[in-house]
């Protein structure tokens, strides 16, 4: 009998069901994930059958959605300088990864002086940049994220005026990491960050 899988989204949420049925049928059930179909082939008796779309029914559910909005607040000298919002839907189980901004090329090195058309660059992402995950929890919503928002300097900030190191690109970036309970319909603030060497703050929400 083929089952078919209706709402599994990544193929490790497939592969965990198939181990799932492999763990709790009997050991002479044949188990069989057709990727390219989404979709599981059982060889076993009438009992075993109902037991298989028991457990698949169970585990292949539809994922809920959730609307998140992450607000970066950024105060210089306590003053209010800028406010950004950044809306996602992201759904339970999966990973979320939102990108805004800019691939800087930065030179890692030069083959031939004489062909500067050999020269080679290693792009780098400059912006805001979130990494997140969602899960459900009996006392909310577990939320995994990594926020990172970067810019460019002044390499003459560091002393890079002259010398070898001239024209070296230099980057300002903020990182906030962690987990978190989130409970929806109620704002969260996961961080608040001083910027070294300036009088600026940000606040993570």
């Amino acid at each position: 009998k083929t089952y078919y899988l209706s709402n599994v989204g990544e193929l490790n949420d497939a592969n965990e069901i198939t181990t799932a049925l492999r763990n709790m049928l009997e050991p002479g059930v044949k188990i069989y994930l057709v990727t390219s179909r989404r979709a599981i082939e059982l060889s076993a008796p009438p009992d075993q059958q109902a037991l298989a779309q028991k457990i698949i029914t169970e585990l292949d559910r539809q994922r809920k959605a959730y609307r998140l909005t992450f607000t970066l607040a950024e105060s210089d000298a306590g003053k209010r300088v800028g406010i950004q919002h950044f809306a996602m839907v992201v759904a339970a189980g999966q990973r979320t990864v939102v990108k805004q901004g800019s691939k800087v090329p930065v030179m890692t090195g030069s083959a031939n002086k004489d062909h500067p058309e050999l020269t080679q660059f290693q792009y780098l992402d400059i912006g805001i940049n979130f990494d997140l995950s969602l899960d459900d929890s009996p006392s909310g919503l577990r939320l995994n994220t990594k926020v990172e928002q970067s810019d460019m300097g002044n390499p003459s900030e560091y002393g890079f005026t002259s010398g070898p190191l001239t024209g070296e690109p230099v980057f300002h970036q903020t990182s906030l990491q962690g987990s978190s309970i989130v409970v929806p319909g109620k704002p969260l603030t996961l961080g608040s960050i001083d910027v070294p060497g300036s009088t600026r703050h940000i606040d993570i929400e």
